[in-house]
Protein backbone atom coordinates (compact mmCIF):
# COMPACT_ATOMS: atom_id res chain seq x y z
CA UNK A 1 0.00 0.00 0.00
CA UNK A 2 1.18 3.29 -1.21
CA UNK A 3 2.26 6.08 1.70
CA UNK A 4 0.20 9.15 1.45
CA UNK A 5 2.94 11.90 0.70
CA UNK A 6 3.58 14.16 3.28
CA UNK A 7 2.39 17.60 3.66
CA UNK A 8 4.15 20.30 4.49
CA UNK A 9 3.31 22.61 7.22
CA UNK A 10 1.11 26.05 5.70
CA UNK A 11 2.28 29.03 6.06
CA UNK A 12 -0.64 29.75 8.53
CA UNK A 13 0.78 27.30 11.00
CA UNK A 14 4.43 28.11 10.91
CA UNK A 15 3.44 32.25 11.38
CA UNK A 16 2.32 31.43 15.40
CA UNK A 17 2.68 34.09 17.74
CA UNK A 18 5.11 31.77 19.21
CA UNK A 19 7.06 32.07 16.10
CA UNK A 20 6.96 35.26 15.44
CA UNK A 21 7.97 36.54 18.94
CA UNK A 22 10.91 33.92 18.84
CA UNK A 23 12.25 34.80 15.44
CA UNK A 24 12.20 38.31 15.87
CA UNK A 25 14.30 37.94 19.17
CA UNK A 26 16.39 35.88 16.90
CA UNK A 27 16.46 38.48 14.05
CA UNK A 28 16.83 41.38 16.48
CA UNK A 29 19.58 40.04 18.17
CA UNK A 30 21.65 38.73 14.97
CA UNK A 31 20.79 42.52 13.69
CA UNK A 32 22.34 44.06 16.51
CA UNK A 33 25.24 41.95 16.21
CA UNK A 34 25.74 42.30 12.88
CA UNK A 35 25.62 46.11 13.24
CA UNK A 36 28.12 46.21 15.83
CA UNK A 37 30.36 44.00 13.88
CA UNK A 38 30.67 45.65 10.49
CA UNK A 39 29.18 49.48 10.97
CA UNK A 40 32.61 50.94 12.17
CA UNK A 41 34.55 51.77 9.08
CA UNK A 42 37.52 53.35 8.65
CA UNK A 43 37.86 56.94 8.81
CA UNK A 44 37.36 58.35 5.06
CA UNK A 45 36.18 55.05 3.54
CA UNK A 46 32.62 53.93 2.76
CA UNK A 47 30.99 51.13 4.36
CA UNK A 48 30.89 48.41 1.40
CA UNK A 49 28.09 47.69 -0.92
CA UNK A 50 27.75 44.11 0.46
CA UNK A 51 27.50 45.39 4.16
CA UNK A 52 24.72 48.37 3.55
CA UNK A 53 22.53 45.71 0.94
CA UNK A 54 22.42 43.70 4.36
CA UNK A 55 20.72 46.25 6.24
CA UNK A 56 18.25 47.06 3.65
CA UNK A 57 17.33 43.55 4.02
CA UNK A 58 17.43 42.97 7.79
CA UNK A 59 15.34 46.49 7.97
CA UNK A 60 12.90 46.07 5.35
CA UNK A 61 11.79 42.17 5.59
CA UNK A 62 10.49 42.56 9.54
CA UNK A 63 8.20 45.49 7.93
CA UNK A 64 7.18 43.32 4.91
CA UNK A 65 6.29 40.25 7.10
CA UNK A 66 4.20 42.84 10.05
CA UNK A 67 2.40 44.30 6.75
CA UNK A 68 1.25 40.59 5.85
CA UNK A 69 0.31 39.83 9.46
CA UNK A 70 -1.82 42.93 9.41
CA UNK A 71 -3.26 42.05 6.06
CA UNK A 72 -4.09 38.40 7.88
CA UNK A 73 -5.35 40.87 11.08
CA UNK A 74 -7.80 42.80 8.30
CA UNK A 75 -8.86 39.49 7.04
CA UNK A 76 -9.86 37.63 9.88
CA UNK A 77 -14.06 38.71 11.56
CA UNK A 78 -12.58 37.54 14.70
CA UNK A 79 -10.26 40.87 15.41
CA UNK A 80 -11.18 42.27 18.65
CA UNK A 81 -9.61 45.98 17.88
CA UNK A 82 -11.44 46.30 14.70
CA UNK A 83 -10.38 45.62 11.26
CA UNK A 84 -9.66 49.04 10.05
CA UNK A 85 -6.98 49.39 12.89
CA UNK A 86 -4.77 46.63 11.12
CA UNK A 87 -5.71 47.56 6.95
CA UNK A 88 -4.88 51.17 8.09
CA UNK A 89 -1.04 49.78 10.23
CA UNK A 90 -0.69 47.28 7.55
CA UNK A 91 -1.00 49.71 4.71
CA UNK A 92 1.73 52.14 5.97
CA UNK A 93 3.77 49.36 6.83
CA UNK A 94 4.11 48.37 3.21
CA UNK A 95 4.70 51.55 2.64
CA UNK A 96 7.50 52.09 4.48
CA UNK A 97 8.83 48.98 2.96
CA UNK A 98 8.39 50.41 -0.31
CA UNK A 99 9.98 53.31 0.76
CA UNK A 100 12.76 51.52 1.83
CA UNK A 101 13.35 50.10 -1.33
CA UNK A 102 12.93 53.27 -3.13
CA UNK A 103 15.87 55.06 -0.79
CA UNK A 104 17.95 52.08 -1.22
CA UNK A 105 18.14 52.40 -5.60
CA UNK A 106 18.46 55.98 -4.75
CA UNK A 107 21.50 55.30 -2.32
CA UNK A 108 23.13 52.40 -3.40
CA UNK A 109 22.46 52.38 -6.98
CA UNK A 110 22.31 56.19 -8.31
CA UNK A 111 24.86 56.92 -5.38
CA UNK A 112 22.64 60.04 -4.09
CA UNK A 113 22.18 61.47 -0.85
CA UNK A 114 19.59 63.94 -1.00
CA UNK A 115 17.18 65.47 1.56
CA UNK A 116 14.00 64.47 -0.07
CA UNK A 117 14.27 61.15 -2.30
CA UNK A 118 10.52 59.75 -3.60
CA UNK A 119 10.69 57.67 -1.23
CA UNK A 120 9.61 60.25 1.33
CA UNK A 121 6.23 60.09 -0.27
CA UNK A 122 5.54 56.85 0.99
CA UNK A 123 7.41 57.57 4.32
CA UNK A 124 4.49 60.22 5.05
CA UNK A 125 2.14 57.62 3.79
CA UNK A 126 3.63 55.39 6.79
CA UNK A 127 3.12 58.09 9.43
CA UNK A 128 -0.37 59.30 8.71
CA UNK A 129 -1.70 55.27 7.97
CA UNK A 130 0.13 54.01 11.13
CA UNK A 131 -1.03 57.17 13.26
CA UNK A 132 -4.42 56.73 12.20
CA UNK A 133 -5.22 53.00 12.57
CA UNK A 134 -3.66 53.74 16.02
CA UNK A 135 -6.03 56.75 17.00
CA UNK A 136 -9.13 54.06 15.56
CA UNK A 137 -7.83 51.76 18.17
CA UNK A 138 -8.14 54.10 20.33
CA UNK A 139 -11.78 55.88 20.12
CA UNK A 140 -13.95 53.29 20.71
CA UNK A 141 -12.56 52.96 24.27
CA UNK A 142 -13.45 55.31 27.10
CA UNK A 143 -10.05 56.77 28.28
CA UNK A 144 -10.73 56.62 31.63
CA UNK A 145 -7.18 57.30 32.70
CA UNK A 146 -6.31 58.37 36.29
CA UNK A 147 -4.83 62.06 36.51
CA UNK A 148 -0.91 60.24 36.96
CA UNK A 149 -1.42 58.60 33.72
CA UNK A 150 -2.12 61.72 32.20
CA UNK A 151 0.23 63.71 33.58
CA UNK A 152 2.52 60.88 32.21
CA UNK A 153 1.29 61.48 28.49
CA UNK A 154 1.52 65.23 29.19
CA UNK A 155 5.48 64.63 29.99
CA UNK A 156 5.92 61.95 27.34
CA UNK A 157 4.03 64.78 25.05
CA UNK A 158 6.40 67.93 26.34
CA UNK A 159 9.66 65.86 26.72
CA UNK A 160 9.49 64.31 23.42
CA UNK A 161 8.52 67.73 21.82
CA UNK A 162 11.79 69.42 23.47
CA UNK A 163 14.19 67.04 22.62
CA UNK A 164 12.97 66.60 18.90
CA UNK A 165 12.82 70.33 18.13
CA UNK A 166 16.64 70.75 20.21
CA UNK A 167 18.18 67.62 17.90
CA UNK A 168 16.61 69.01 14.36
CA UNK A 169 17.78 72.49 15.49
CA UNK A 170 21.06 71.44 15.77
CA UNK A 171 21.02 68.71 12.91
CA UNK A 172 20.14 72.07 10.39
CA UNK A 173 23.24 73.70 12.33
CA UNK A 174 25.53 71.85 9.60
CA UNK A 175 26.58 73.69 6.94
CA UNK A 176 25.47 72.28 3.25
CA UNK A 177 28.01 70.30 1.47
CA UNK A 178 27.89 69.89 -2.52
CA UNK A 179 27.81 65.78 -3.31
CA UNK A 180 29.90 65.34 -6.28
CA UNK A 181 27.85 61.97 -6.90
CA UNK A 182 24.57 64.37 -7.65
CA UNK A 183 27.46 66.27 -10.50
CA UNK A 184 28.08 63.27 -12.05
CA UNK A 185 25.00 61.82 -11.69
CA UNK A 186 22.09 62.12 -15.05
CA UNK A 187 20.69 65.14 -15.91
CA UNK A 188 17.08 64.24 -14.95
CA UNK A 189 18.39 63.00 -11.59
CA UNK A 190 19.99 65.70 -10.78
CA UNK A 191 16.38 68.11 -11.93
CA UNK A 192 14.35 66.36 -9.71
CA UNK A 193 16.99 66.20 -6.79
CA UNK A 194 16.94 70.24 -6.92
CA UNK A 195 12.93 70.23 -7.41
CA UNK A 196 12.16 67.56 -4.51
CA UNK A 197 14.70 69.63 -2.39
CA UNK A 198 12.63 73.03 -2.25
CA UNK A 199 10.47 70.34 0.19
CA UNK A 200 13.10 69.50 2.48
CA UNK A 201 12.03 71.68 5.40
CA UNK A 202 8.61 71.00 5.40
CA UNK A 203 9.08 67.30 5.02
CA UNK A 204 11.72 67.03 8.14
CA UNK A 205 9.30 69.12 9.89
CA UNK A 206 6.35 67.29 8.90
CA UNK A 207 8.54 63.75 10.78
CA UNK A 208 9.39 65.46 13.90
CA UNK A 209 5.81 66.44 14.37
CA UNK A 210 4.61 62.74 13.22
CA UNK A 211 7.22 60.93 15.41
CA UNK A 212 6.46 62.87 18.80
CA UNK A 213 2.35 62.16 17.38
CA UNK A 214 3.08 58.22 17.23
CA UNK A 215 4.73 58.59 20.63
CA UNK A 216 1.74 60.17 22.62
CA UNK A 217 -0.82 58.00 20.39
CA UNK A 218 1.46 55.02 21.27
CA UNK A 219 1.91 56.12 25.08
CA UNK A 220 -2.08 56.73 25.32
CA UNK A 221 -2.66 52.77 23.93
CA UNK A 222 -0.41 51.54 26.29
CA UNK A 223 -2.10 53.13 29.43
CA UNK A 224 -5.70 52.92 27.55
CA UNK A 225 -5.16 48.82 26.94
CA UNK A 226 -2.84 48.13 30.37
CA UNK A 227 -3.78 45.03 32.34
CA UNK A 228 -6.33 43.78 30.03
CA UNK A 229 -6.52 40.53 27.35
CA UNK A 230 -5.33 42.53 24.47
CA UNK A 231 -2.25 44.23 26.71
CA UNK A 232 0.48 42.61 25.42
CA UNK A 233 0.18 43.32 21.60
CA UNK A 234 -0.75 47.01 22.05
CA UNK A 235 2.73 46.80 24.54
CA UNK A 236 4.56 46.13 21.60
CA UNK A 237 2.86 48.90 18.92
CA UNK A 238 3.40 51.17 21.77
CA UNK A 239 7.78 50.08 21.44
CA UNK A 240 7.53 49.99 18.07
CA UNK A 241 6.55 54.12 17.77
CA UNK A 242 9.07 54.40 20.75
CA UNK A 243 11.42 52.86 18.72
CA UNK A 244 10.83 55.00 16.13
CA UNK A 245 11.30 57.84 17.82
CA UNK A 246 14.93 56.89 18.61
CA UNK A 247 15.72 55.97 15.54
CA UNK A 248 14.60 58.91 13.80
CA UNK A 249 16.54 60.99 16.48
CA UNK A 250 19.53 59.02 16.39
CA UNK A 251 19.29 59.86 12.33
CA UNK A 252 19.29 63.77 13.19
CA UNK A 253 22.28 63.43 15.80
CA UNK A 254 24.09 61.81 12.58
CA UNK A 255 23.12 64.28 9.96
CA UNK A 256 24.61 67.15 12.34
CA UNK A 257 27.91 65.60 12.89
CA UNK A 258 30.74 66.28 9.82
CA UNK A 259 30.80 64.32 7.03
CA UNK A 260 28.31 63.15 4.91
CA UNK A 261 25.75 60.74 6.14
CA UNK A 262 25.85 57.36 5.10
CA UNK A 263 22.70 54.09 6.44
CA UNK A 264 23.88 51.41 7.91
CA UNK A 265 24.63 53.32 11.45
CA UNK A 266 24.48 51.45 14.93
CA UNK A 267 21.69 53.20 15.81
CA UNK A 268 19.58 52.31 12.99
CA UNK A 269 18.81 49.11 14.58
CA UNK A 270 16.35 50.72 16.15
CA UNK A 271 14.48 50.69 12.39
CA UNK A 272 14.79 47.18 12.43
CA UNK A 273 13.40 46.79 16.09
CA UNK A 274 10.34 48.74 15.17
CA UNK A 275 9.49 46.47 12.27
CA UNK A 276 10.11 43.39 14.18
CA UNK A 277 7.57 44.78 17.28
CA UNK A 278 4.72 46.08 14.70
CA UNK A 279 4.58 42.25 13.52
CA UNK A 280 5.27 40.79 16.88
CA UNK A 281 2.15 42.79 17.98
CA UNK A 282 0.33 42.35 15.02
CA UNK A 283 0.75 38.56 15.59
CA UNK A 284 -0.09 38.50 19.50
CA UNK A 285 -3.22 40.44 17.95
CA UNK A 286 -4.50 37.62 16.55
CA UNK A 287 -3.50 34.96 18.40
CA UNK A 288 -5.63 36.73 21.56
CA UNK A 289 -8.43 37.20 18.97
CA UNK A 290 -8.64 33.87 17.42
CA UNK A 291 -8.36 32.13 20.81
CA UNK A 292 -10.94 33.51 22.36
CA UNK A 293 -14.09 31.07 24.65
CA UNK A 294 -16.82 31.23 22.38
CA UNK A 295 -19.91 33.11 23.61
CA UNK A 296 -22.50 30.85 22.50
CA UNK A 297 -24.98 28.99 24.81
CA UNK A 298 -24.31 25.24 25.86
CA UNK A 299 -26.26 22.75 25.14
CA UNK A 300 -28.10 21.26 27.73
CA UNK A 301 -27.77 16.95 27.53
CA UNK A 302 -31.05 15.42 26.89
CA UNK A 303 -32.86 12.78 29.58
Amino acid sequence: MAKSPTKLPSIATLLTAQNIVLGGIIWSVFTFWFFSLFSITVPGEDSPLWYLLTTYLLETLPFCLAAWLCYRNWKSPQIASGRDVWFFIGLGLASYALANCLFGIWELYFGLDPDISPADLFYIIFSICVGWGMILAVLPRRLNLEPKQWLIIGCIAIFGTILAVAVKYFASLKPNVDDETVIEAASWLVSLDNFLSIFAFPVNMFYSIADVALLIIGSTLLLAFWGGRFSISWRMIAAAALSKYVADLSLYVALSLPGNYESGGLMDVFYVFCGVLYAIGAALEYDVSTSRPSRGRRRRGSG
